[in-house]
């Protein structure tokens, strides 16, 4: 009888992969994850203004590298 796992090391361990569940406890840190600037709440009152935050909040996740640029 065998057994594959589903997360493995890779020879030389350079490289982690996850086939499973990759759980992560809340007070654990992750290093090395791109990390987007901060948008501030919206204040906006109008449609217009909620979508002009809007649309700065996903110009910085795409700068971030948390979302593919079009």
């Amino acid at each position: 009888m065998s057994y594959t796992s589903k997360n493995y090391s890779e020879q030389g361990g350079d490289k982690w992969v996850i086939g499973g569940a990759l759980k992560i406890n809340e007070d654990a840190i992750v290093e090395g994850f791109p990390m987007a600037e901060n948008q501030v709440e919206s204040t906006a009152t109008t449609i217009e203004n909620l979508k002009n935050d809007f649309n700065a909040l996903l110009t910085k996740l795409k700068v971030a590298g948390l979302m593919e640029v079009e």
